[in-house]
């Protein structure tokens, strides 16, 4: 979406992890969910904080099977947005262009999404910029890969 798309204002944002050092040319990583029709600017609805936590919990059951870690921790989970209808919205990227499971992972992505009660259409994109790095991995992705 662009600036003046005005659904963009309407839309709650759910930061998916870390942004490495220097990251100024890295996607919005996790400003707090939020709603233009929040009743304090910044402050998530209980209904939302609990929808966020859903969709969390949806992304970390997805793992990249060459992986041990889901890809919420592995930080290949850019982006979610969701729309005042509950329509959510996915930017995600994978370990390497090349992966294995690309044709896949977007798909037990959506179906995860689209398991959560409450949640309408669900569409995920595939982006590669900018691209994955290490560093976007979680405390929690570190351990379990013995990278700390």
């Amino acid at each position: 979406m662009t600036d003046t798309d005005d659904k963009k204002d309407d839309m709650p944002i759910i930061d998916t992890g870390p942004v490495p050092e220097g990251g100024a040319d890295q996607p919005d990583a996790f400003p707090a969910a939020t709603t233009a029709s929040s009743p304090d600017e910044g402050e998530l609805t209980p209904e939302m904080a609990a929808l966020t936590d859903d969709l969390v919990g949806a992304l970390k059951s997805v793992y990249d099977p060459e992986i041990p870690v889901d890809v919420y921790e592995l930080g290949l989970i850019y982006r979610v947005d969701v729309s005042d209808a509950r329509d959510v919205t996915v930017d995600m990227t994978l370990t390497a262009p090349g992966c294995p499971v690309a044709e896949h992972m977007p798909r037990w992505v959506e179906d995860a999404v689209r398991s959560v009660d409450g949640v309408g259409d669900v569409v995920v994109n595939m982006v590669f910029e900018p691209p994955w790095d290490p560093s976007r991995m979680s405390d929690e992705a570190r351990v379990a890969l013995n990278m700390f």
